[in-house]
């Protein structure tokens, strides 16, 4: 989704006729962040996409992505599958695991994943 809001924002600042700086100090931003957003490196906050939408006369679904006839590969990818929950209550807790529980850890699935 970066990727596409960083190129509709640089295709819609040059049809403006604005170059990063303008456009960076009308939305707030410093040239080194705005620059970092065009190369799709960043997303930026709702109240940045906000003004951003407003300085280059676009609207939001078209700058991320949604207006166009087939949409991004990103927006193809099935939901996450219930599974998903399960991992996610995992990560939890081995996120406050101290290190070498989670180097111990990190051994026993190796060695599980050779057994499967």
């Amino acid at each position: 989704m970066s990727k596409t809001l960083g190129e509709v924002a640089r295709t819609a600042r040059v049809q403006a006729r604005l170059t990063q700086v303008d456009v960076a100090e009308r939305i707030g931003l410093a040239t080194e962040v705005y620059g970092r957003l065009e190369r799709g490196l960043m997303l930026p906050s709702v109240p940045t996409l906000w003004r951003l939408c407003l300085t280059l006369r676009i609207p939001a679904d078209h700058l991320l992505g949604f207006a166009v006839e087939s949409p991004p590969q990103w927006a193809l990818t099935p939901p996450a599958e219930q599974d998903d929950a399960e991992v996610r209550r995992l990560m939890r807790s081995v996120r406050k695991l101290k290190a070498s529980h989670v180097r111990t850890l990190s051994l026993m699935v190796a060695v599980l994943r050779r057994e499967a």
